[in-house]
């Protein structure tokens, strides 16, 4: 398990059936404990985007790959179109 600075996340306690809003907007439901796992419900407009930590990564490595295959600079006319 790693590792939580206590000094800078602001720590929570919830009850199953409770919840937390954060802004107007979003709100997430301690839906189910079992053992160590919690799942959660979240409710949040389309516009916000929503991912589990492995996902977010993976999505931000792939953006950075994708960014490495973009031509860089003011002479790259980019791949041909037909």
């Amino acid at each position: 398990m790693p590792e939580i600075d206590e000094g800078t996340m602001l720590l929570l306690t919830r009850k199953l059936g409770e919840n937390i809003r954060i802004g107007d907007d979003v709100k997430i439901t301690i839906v189910e404990v079992k053992g160590n796992h919690v799942k959660l419900g979240i409710d949040a407009p389309p516009s916000v985007k929503v991912h589990r930590e492995e996902i977010y990564e993976r999505i931000q490595e792939e953006n950075r790959r994708a960014q490495g295959l973009k031509p860089e600079g003011p002479d790259s006319t980019g791949p041909e179109t037909k």
